[in-house]
This record gives structure tokens, C-alpha cells and sequence, in this order.
């Protein structure tokens, strides 16, 4: 990582990082992962436009909340994140139409929450959060995540879920089949699609190659 992480709107990123709950003991949503949303962001917006700036906001903003994977609020965090993220840009002087912008784009960004981006900026992000849940990245927050919540790496009685539904609370490997492997075909932007194959392939090899050496049946 460069002394510029967040180039080249370092400056906006030093007024906001201090807002961040950082500490939050999560790995998998740390400030590592938001640089590499930015970095995803980065090279969609450098292929698709979008305001740099709104879109920086909306990804150093997007966990601000930190609600865990198993709580019942789960599906609410990026409401709250974007509800935390408009105070904070209106404490910092921002005109209500960016602030609305970088909320709307917090609050549609989360699979969870289910909601439509309708703008460049929050397509932006959306795709660039979903592009670290897969490919190698992804393979290794999944299981950082299982063991964080207490799941098997797999069912080693019936590694495929043959004749059952999919439990990936239980099993980790199973999340790739509830969740994994479906995000590529939800991109919204033409770059964020073209990177969301490369890393979908990756996340297959993956799959293939750990059903080969456990033993188990190819998918």
C-alpha cells in the first residue's frame, strides 16, 4: 500500500477514516477490505465515469455500522451505515444532494438489503463490494468468516449436500453454492460484469480443486 491509499482524494479520505469503527474485530470488513473496494471502484469508474468523490465517501462509508453476519439486523446495516454516513458528511459541511447520493449508494450497496442502485455512483459500488466476495479474496474471507461464526470447513459425510438443502452456517464450503457463485450474474456495470468472470472462474478452479483433494464428488 502507497503512503496515498486512497489516491486521489487522499485529503477526503483523512477527514473520514477518523469516523470509521475500525476496531471492530472483524477481518473481513476491515480497512483492508475497503481498500480494496476502492480499488475496485477505481478501475470501474476509470472505464465507466462517476464522481470520484461521491464514490470515495460512499466506500470509506458503506460498513460504518458494523452489524455482524448472524444478527437479526443484518439486513438493516447498510441503512444505518447510510443513515451514519449522511449525519457525518452533513457535520462536514456537504450540500444535501451529494450527501443524499452517498447514502443512496451506502444504503443499495449490500446483497442483504436488497435494494436497486439507480445511480452510476452506487452501481459502482455495489459491483466493486461484490467483487471482493469473489475470486480469491473471496475464497478467503468465506472461510474467515465460517470459522469467525463457528462452521465446519465442510460436511465430510456428504460434502456435495446430496439430497438436502445447502446449510452453509453449518458448512462453509456450502456458502459458494447459496451465495458464491451466484454474484456474477448481478453486476451492473459492463466492467464490473467483465471482472466478476475472471473472479466467478476462479471461485469454480476453486470449488473443483477442493472437492478433488477432500475426496468428494466434482461439481
Amino acid at each position: 500500500m502507497t503512503t496515498q491509499p486512497f489516491h486521489p482524494c487522499q485529503a477526503l479520505a483523512d477527514l473520514l477514516l477518523p469516523h470509521l469503527p475500525l476496531d471492530n474485530g472483524d477481518g473481513s470488513h476491515d480497512l483492508t477490505h475497503i481498500h480494496r473496494v476502492w480499488s475496485n471502484a477505481r478501475r470501474i469508474q476509470a472505464r465507466e465515469g462517476g464522481d470520484l468523490a461521491i464514490l470515495l465517501a460512499a466506500t470509506l462509508l458503506h460498513d460504518c455500522v458494523a452489524v455482524e453476519k448472524n444478527s437479526p439486523l443484518r439486513a438493516k446495516a447498510s441503512t444505518l451505515s447510510a443513515e451514519k454516513a449522511a449525519r457525518i458528511l452533513a457535520d462536514l459541511g456537504w450540500p444535501g444532494e451529494r450527501i443524499s447520493a452517498v447514502a443512496h449508494a451506502v444504503a443499495s450497496h449490500s446483497f442483504s438489503a436488497a435494494l436497486t442502485p439507480e445511480t452510476l455512483e452506487a452501481k459502482i459500488l455495489q459491483d466493486s463490494d461484490r467483487l471482493d466476495a469473489i475470486g480469491m479474496v473471496g475464497v478467503a474471507r468465506c472461510f474467515y468468516v465460517g470459522g469467525r461464526m463457528g462452521s465446519a470447513l465442510y460436511d465430510f459425510t456428504n460434502p456435495s449436500a446430496a439430497g438436502r438443502d445447502y446449510q452453509d452456517r453449518q458448512f462453509s464450503l456450502e456458502h459458494f453454492h447459496t451465495k458464491l457463485l451466484k454474484l456474477a450474474s448481478g453486476f451492473q456495470t459492463g466492467e464490473g460484469a467483465r471482472l466478476a468472470a475472471e473472479r466467478h472462474r476462479r471461485l469454480e478452479l476453486f470449488v473443483q480443486g477442493f472437492m478433488d483433494e477432500i475426496g468428494g464428488p466434482q461439481p
